[in-house]
């Protein structure tokens, strides 16, 4: 059973890789969706897919790729407004 997860990544996550790497993971993980930066500097991320997979992004976005400093990671179940296909960057 598909589920959908909206996720926010707080500290430094922008300039650091942060999209291309969850990107990667989310291939990896057979996740649809997409990442964007936020204006405030937050990294923002709306994952679709199996609930172990989904478990593993969000154990990943606590770590992020090598330059990021992760402070917070907040993941809350969502309600997907569009069909996704696939793992885009925003």
């Amino acid at each position: 059973m598909k589920e959908c997860l909206h996720i926010i990544v707080k500290g430094k996550v922008q300039g650091v890789y942060f999209r291309a790497y969850t990107q990667k993971q989310a291939v990896k993980h057979n996740l649809n969706g997409f990442v964007r930066n936020l204006p405030n500097g937050d990294v923002e991320i709306v994952a679709e897919g199996d609930r172990n997979d989904l478990h593993a992004l969000v154990t990943w976005c606590y770590k992020g790729p090598l330059l990021a400093r992760v402070k917070q990671v907040m993941a809350n179940p969502h309600q997907a407004g569009e069909v996704f296909e696939g793992f885009e960057i925003r």
